[in-house]
């Protein structure tokens, strides 16, 4: 049976209070399996302003409704509010999830911190960031984490070498390559080993197969505009053909307002024969598989309805 990975990034703190327990209902509901991935440090969205200036950034912002979604007082959190400890502030809900049944693990520490300086940054500040994030989630969860999704799907080489020496066996930190329409440009792009400066990490890289409700809502792909009433169809045409794929989502989208997309999501792919899995049930297959996994080289690129680079396999 094939699979859907489904990865869930949590970036903000209202994602953690409000989006995180929705999704949690509505995965249960429909007997769907998923790996909910946290931001454990401060909530600096605000920050995020400075994007302004980056190429096509208002063009995002104008597609996707970035106020509606993300709430105005989100997009004030570091600039006219104090940012709130997602970790302090939000352990119970967080720990709520674990007890669900769930899969845990690290998005970040503090989202746009990392995703605004990650790539040009060494490695004393790189490892600093990431052991907070790990000493916060073993205070919350009682136990180490064990995967890894990157915030913004920026990393560099120094992050993935952390990932292991902290022990991790699995993580989704990039992205396949795709298609203005969303479709695979490499078809058989699967799960990989990362090759820096000639040395193969031991940590499986599952990149995400699949774009993001936020890259197509608004545009026009083949002579169609992608709407809220026609999204939902879009994605479910590219997952027609059965092969495992990983789809990434986050709680401030597809537990609020998105949701109904994201429940029509998971009928559809139940009708089409997927099964909706975590990254751990995901990595575990791989194993089982007994097949050398390729290796590739860390690689930057864009991807069509995103602003700038973002690692791509």
């Amino acid at each position: 049976m094939p699979t859907i990975t489904l990865k869930i990034d949590v970036d903000t703190y209202r994602g953690s209070r409000e989006g995180t327990p929705n999704l949690v209902r509505l995965l249960t509901q429909h007997q769907a399996n998923a790996t909910f991935l946290f931001s454990l440090g401060p909530d600096h969205t605000g920050w995020a302003l400075r994007r302004a200036f980056k190429p096509g950034f208002f063009q995002k912002v104008s597609r996707t409704s970035v106020v509606e979604h993300y709430g105005l007082k989100t997009l004030m959190y570091g600039v006219l509010l104090p940012a709130p400890d997602i970790g302090l502030t939000c352990a119970e809900q967080l720990r709520e999830v674990a007890q669900a049944g769930f899969e845990c693990g690290i998005h970040t520490w503090d989202h746009v911190y990392w995703q605004d300086n990650v790539r040009n940054r060494g490695a004393a500040w790189t490892q600093k960031q990431m052991q907070k994030s790990a000493q916060r989630f073993q205070e919350i969860f009682g136990f180490a984490p064990k995967t890894h999704g990157a915030a913004g799907w920026q990393m560099n080489p120094y992050a993935f070498a952390e990932l292991d020496k902290l022990g991790m066996d699995y993580a989704s930190d990039g992205r396949a390559q795709l298609n203005d329409d969303g479709s695979l440009f490499e078809p058989e792009i699967g799960p990989y080993r990362l090759a820096i400066d000639d040395k193969i990490l031991h940590c499986i890289q599952m990149p995400t197969t699949l774009p993001t409700l936020d890259e197509l809502l608004g545009r026009n792909i083949n002579g169609s505009s992608i709407e809220l009433d026609n999204i939902a169809e879009h994605i479910l045409k590219l997952t027609e053909q059965p092969r495992d794929h990983v789809f990434t989502l986050h709680a401030e989208l597809e537990g609020q307002k998105l949701a109904p997309i994201f429940e029509k999501l998971l009928i559809g792919w139940k009708a089409q024969g997927y099964q909706c899995t975590s990254m751990a049930e995901y990595a575990q297959a791989i194993a089982q598989q007994h097949t050398e996994l390729p290796s590739r080289p860390l690689h930057w690129a864009e991807l069509p309805g995103r602003s700038g680079e973002l690692i791509v396999a």
